[in-house]
């Protein structure tokens, strides 16, 4: 009698401690299970990685090759449609060298707004600009190649004046400037003065970019001229000026 009740009170505590064994290892795996998120909680914020494509130009927003279009690339190995004349010549208003009158004194239509706006600039910032030459005709052009052809000769000519045809003033979309006041001359030192300078700084602001670079002269084909002003556009000008490239460096290389 005494075995069969040890026997029964080993049982039992046997099954007593299966019993909360069990029970031990359910409310474990209920208290270590994973929380699931509600609506309601705050969730913590991840960081995910940030985009670091470059922004990108669009370089097809204009033609290179349309006449007219502020893209329209014009040199020595592009030359202009035989016999182009801007349909929409205009003379700006701002300080000019010569009469209103001379055809030199103008400019596509489409470019004066800027013009007017990079003169006012100017003059607000102290450093007055006169208009020096803006468009050219064939004719006129062809006028200036020979005179400088036989001046310094054609070697000497080609790398500051254009053939007749390929300049760039015949777009209507080029000028020229000088300090106002002074002689006009166009040489380089005008790059070492004020209004040099700040032609510089802020000609892209109103979508004007010196196109002939110094250093660049295997680009664009001719010798610096810090006097020499091309509309773009504000786009492509502030581009340019970002990195430093000549036009046709970057539209055609």
């Amino acid at each position: 009698m005494n075995m069969r009740k040890k026997f029964l009170l080993v049982a039992i505590s046997t099954f007593l401690c299966l019993l909360v064994l069990v029970l031990f290892i359910i409310r474990s795996s209920t208290v270590t299970a994973p929380k699931t998120t509600t609506a309601s909680e705050p969730q913590t914020a991840r960081t995910l990685p940030r985009d670091t494509t470059p922004d990108t130009f669009d370089s097809s927003l204009h033609s290179i090759d349309q006449p007219g279009s502020p893209w329209w690339i014009v040199n020595k190995n592009r030359p202009l449609p035989a016999g182009y004349i801007p349909g929409d010549l205009a003379v700006p208003n701002v300080s000019l060298r010569l009469t209103a009158s001379s055809e030199q004194m103008k400019l596509s239509a489409s470019i004066i707004p800027s013009v007017e706006s990079f003169f006012g600039a100017a003059d607000a910032a102290g450093v007055p600009l006169t208009f020096a030459s803006g468009y050219r005709s064939e004719v006129y052009q062809t006028q200036l190649y020979n005179g400088y052809v036989a001046r310094d000769g054609q070697a000497a000519a080609d790398r500051y004046s254009a053939k007749p045809g390929t300049s760039e003033h015949q777009t209507g979309l080029a000028f020229d400037i000088c300090v106002r006041g002074s002689a006009c001359e166009l040489t380089t030192d005008f790059a070492s003065t004020q209004a040099g300078k700040w032609v510089v700084e802020h000609a892209h602001e109103h979508g004007l970019i010196i196109h002939y670079l110094q250093g660049k002269e295997s680009f664009t084909g001719y010798d610096h001229e810090p006097w020499h002003l091309r509309f773009v556009g504000k786009e492509l000008a502030s581009e340019l000026k970002k990195n430093g490239q000549a036009l046709e460096e970057f539209l055609l290389d």
